[in-house]
């Protein structure tokens, strides 16, 4: 089958959605084989069935045969593609632990069905999230035109939910962005440092489609006749040779001199010397609202230019400086020499995503408060924040609350938060934690 035809044949064979680039996909991936040269490539219907047999209704089973057959897998959202659990200002900055906001929509909307039998909220309702992390329900009930309290024992975490439902000038948000994009490429005008870069990805492109060419080095990855420990490592080392020698002719310094703090370890100085230059041009904004949402940019830009590899972004285990070979991708990745890609990405991103959620917001307000659930005073607090809001909760009150519960054997909270300094968890100060 052809592409087109493959998507057509997978969307009727698993009863939902599924579009020509996840079948590309599957094919980049070496899930399935690819058949014939581009502009004629083609896919076989039996790899299809086999690959969707190897998964299809997987999960389901597992998870009942380890928590019980009266697990309401509906609840799951198993049908969603990230894209949907992502949507619009819920990716405004990563997160570990959230829940997705199909979910939320779920209890809160107005209908029922055999598990839902009856309503529990109603536009104008006041809903509270005690443990509000980076503030899934709160956007919700900006989208269903509710009011909603969150609270966060973390003050970043605090900033990144109200971003996400503040409303924006996004002209002088662009304007900014602009300004300061501007700024940091003047700044690296006389720097050899993307030169040095477009160098090295050139001689990637050239390396990596030798020895790792798409999609058919993953496909025998997957069928199992390439050792991939064995291959990557000979050709991480294989290459390593062009790779110092770009670094000598451009000169570029890697390590900082102190290396006894988490900057210092993770991120090479060039890239430190840039996030301060950006971080020192945020400081010039005058407008509140910009200047966070801008900083909350920043933030997303910063953690993904530290110096690990691309299958260590969550762990950290020990900072890298040279090109390697990269389980993730199938070939030779490099760690990041400058802050402007990511920047200018997540810049765009944001606005996007902003301007996608202003076509659903409502005129309700949502604040999330910085502070410990069970010692703080909402009403005082609200009150320094949002003067309109406050009378209303006081008059009101809250209808219910709603919020995600600790993941139970899946996350030990207290160490994800000794280990990821960078990283925003929330510690949910529930009862027992």
């Amino acid at each position: 089958m052809t592409i087109k035809e493959a998507s057509e044949w997978a969307t009727n064979y698993l009863k939902k959605n599924v579009t020509t680039s996840n079948i590309s996909y599957l094919i980049q991936y070496g899930r399935i084989k690819k058949i014939g040269d581009n502009g004629t490539v083609q896919v076989s219907r039996q790899d299809l069935i086999n690959y969707y047999k190897s998964f299809n209704g997987k999960r389901e089973v597992s998870w009942k045969d380890q928590l019980g057959n009266d697990l309401n897998w509906a609840l799951s959202f198993d049908q969603y593609k990230e894209a949907e659990t992502t949507k619009h200002v819920h990716r405004l900055h990563p997160y570990k632990g959230k829940f997705i906001p199909q979910l939320v929509e779920y209890f809160l909307d107005d209908h029922t069905d055999n598990f839902k039998t009856e309503i529990y909220f109603k536009k104008g309702d006041i809903i509270l999230d005690p443990f509000s992390g980076s503030g899934t329900t709160m956007v919700q009930c900006c989208e269903l035109g509710m009011y909603a309290i969150g609270i966060d024992v973390s003050a970043f975490n605090a900033l990144i939910a109200n971003c996400k439902v503040t409303k924006y000038n996004l002209i002088n948000v662009q304007t900014e962005i602009n300004r300061i994009t501007k700024a940091l490429k003047e700044f690296l005008f006389n720097s050899q440092t993307l030169e040095f870069e477009e160098k090295l990805l050139q001689a990637l492109y050239e390396y990596n489609n030798k020895y790792f060419p798409i999609p058919e080095y993953k496909y025998l990855l997957r069928q199992g006749e390439i050792d991939e420990v064995q291959y990557g490592a000979e050709k991480e080392k294989e290459f390593l040779p062009v790779y110092n020698k770009l670094l000598k002719q451009y000169e570029l310094k890697l390590r900082q001199k102190k290396s006894d703090t988490f900057l210092g370890k993770w991120y090479s100085q060039h890239i430190k010397e840039e996030i301060e230059f950006v971080f020192n041009e945020i400081k010039k904004i005058k407008n509140i609202d910009t200047k966070k949402i801008i900083s909350v940019i920043l933030s997303r830009t910063i953690r993904s230019c530290r110096a690990t590899t691309h299958a260590d972004l969550a762990t950290l285990i020990e900072p890298v400086s040279a090109t390697y070979y990269c389980a993730k991708h199938g070939k030779i990745c490099k760690p990041l020499f400058s802050i402007l890609k990511w920047w200018e990405t997540y810049t765009r991103d944001t606005v996007k995503r902003i301007a996608q959620f202003d076509k659903l917001r409502t005129q309700t307000f949502q604040v999330c408060l910085t502070g410990d659930s069970k010692t703080i005073n909402i009403f005082e607090e609200l009150q320094k924040k949002n003067t309109a809001f406050a009378e209303l909760a006081r008059k009101q009150k809250t209808k219910g609350i709603f919020s995600s519960p600790p993941y139970v054997g899946l996350i030990d909270y207290h160490e994800q938060r000794i280990l990821a300094k960078n990283r925003l968890h929330r510690r949910c100060p529930m009862p027992g934690k």
